[in-house]
């Protein structure tokens, strides 16, 4: 993926993904900010974060400025839990065995009310035809396995996480002639109005729930005593102590 980005179509999609998160990432505040999965050296997607302390986790990580690199595996983050304000997975559901895994380990760092913000590739789009049809093989990234939006959106619900942005982006096919690729610029801006479902990229921002616990008050009822087998005192029983 890093040497992807370094050239069409990974570079246009790359400014596509960092103009989204601009927007974003400037509302979102804490003291600890990590990036799962690496763009290359002096690339990363937390440019635009207002939080100081900035992590990026990969297998092989190159120096970014102002970030601190640390090696780990994505379904095995060494952080503890509920101890990060904002995760951001960079397309590392698509790139590993286990994607639910790393969604639910991302999910476990992150404390009440942290940001998760996860970016993928659209399998109902040009890229997704493009995959299926025509890059067969284990060329990056039309060899990783594409997992659609609905199903990350169902997938943080089961872990918790309330979906508060959504939105596509990237409607042009994934060509590697950047002449072309400019010229196609107006399918942006028509992409956006018409069908924006089609969308080459996505980016979904959740908000971890805080889970609150309901006090239950119990039921306080008269229990009726109802004593069998005693007969009521006569005169006969009564006996005065001389």
């Amino acid at each position: 993926m890093r040497a992807w980005y370094r050239r069409a179509p990974g570079s246009l999609l790359l400014a596509s993904e960092r103009a989204v998160l601009a927007r974003l990432l400037p509302y979102v505040f804490g003291y600890h900010i990590v990036q799962v999965g690496s763009l290359g050296r002096d690339r990363d997607y937390m440019g635009e974060s207002r939080i100081r302390h900035r992590v990026i986790v990969d297998t092989e990580c190159e120096p970014v400025a102002g970030c601190t690199p640390l090696r780990a595996q994505a379904d095995e983050l060494p952080f503890a839990s509920d101890s990060v304000d904002a995760v951001i997975l960079a397309h590392s559901l698509e790139l590993e065995s286990d994607p639910h895994a790393v969604l639910r380990e991302a999910e476990r760092i992150l404390i009440p009310e942290g940001h998760l913000v996860v970016m993928g590739f659209n399998p109902w789009s040009l890229w997704g035809l493009w995959r299926l049809f025509l890059h067969r093989g284990d060329r990056v990234p039309w060899c990783a396995r594409f997992v659609g939006a609905q199903r990350v959106r169902d997938w943080l619900a089961l872990l918790g996480c309330d979906v508060v942005h959504e939105r596509g982006h990237f409607y042009r096919p994934p060509l590697k002639y950047e002449r072309l690729m400019g010229r196609l610029g107006f399918l942006e801006r028509a992409g956006e109005r018409a069908w924006p479902i089609l969308s080459g990229g996505y980016v979904i921002m959740a908000r971890k729930r805080v889970m609150t616990l309901t006090r239950i008050r119990p039921r306080w009822r008269r229990r009726k005593v109802v004593l069998t087998g005693l007969a009521e005192p006569t005169a006969r029983g009564y006996h005065r102590r001389g």
